[in-house]
């Protein structure tokens, strides 16, 4: 199977981020992993197995997303806390880009 191409977001910040499509039939959260959920060009879900355990408005959420998203994207982010609730913040408001490589 030939790997997915990264696909470029727009946080509300701004920033850009290349994010990596998984396949949504076969995705499971791994325990180190930030995913975005999303329906078309909203995102419906973003965060961490860490986040599904321990917080259940997050849980709760995911779950939400799980039923309706029809995409799923791994984020590559920082292994510390501000970093990573900074890129969770971020690519809740995200809007996907068209015309730029992630190549």
């Amino acid at each position: 199977m030939t790997p997915q191409r990264q696909v470029n977001w727009r946080g509300r910040s701004g920033r850009f981020y290349a994010l990596n499509p998984e396949r949504l039939e076969s995705f499971a959260l791994s325990l180190d992993g930030l995913y975005m959920l999303a329906l078309g060009t909203t995102p419906m879900w973003v965060g961490s197995a860490d986040d599904v355990i321990h917080d259940a408005q997050s849980r709760s959420r995911f779950r939400l997303a799980l039923d309706c998203a029809d995409r799923v994207f791994a984020v590559d982010a920082a292994a510390d806390d501000l970093s990573r609730m900074t890129v969770v913040w971020d690519l809740e408001g995200a809007e996907p880009v068209t015309g730029l490589s992630a190549a």
